[in-house]
């Protein structure tokens, strides 16, 4: 009799371990999906914020671009830089400055 009580708290204590893994296997992936689109959000908001401060506050350099065509601003110092997708300024030697495509 004890031997069959403990087999079945182990089985128990198995079932009850592979129901509660499952739960948050499916739980991860949710919280997996909210973690990217609140990066992913966050990413598009910095980016807004930081073109529309630059549109602001600098100066535009008409008729030049960045690697993938980006707008190319100029600072208060006669430094080049683009807004990344994340928002963030990269700077850029006059060299690396490309010619703006006619439209």
């Amino acid at each position: 009799m004890k031997h069959l009580f403990k087999v079945a708290l182990v089985a128990a204590g198995i079932f009850s371990f592979g129901a509660a893994s499952a739960q948050t296997h499916e739980d991860s992936t949710v919280g997996q999906k909210i973690d990217k689109t609140a990066t992913k959000v966050g990413h598009k908001t910095s980016q807004i914020a930081a073109t529309g401060a630059a549109a602001i506050v600098d100066k535009k350099y008409e008729g030049k671009c960045g690697p993938n065509g980006q707008t190319v601003y100029i600072n208060k110092h006669s430094h080049y830089y683009y807004i990344s997708k994340k928002g963030h300024r990269i700077y850029l030697k006059k060299s690396q400055l490309m010619d703006k495509p006619k439209d």
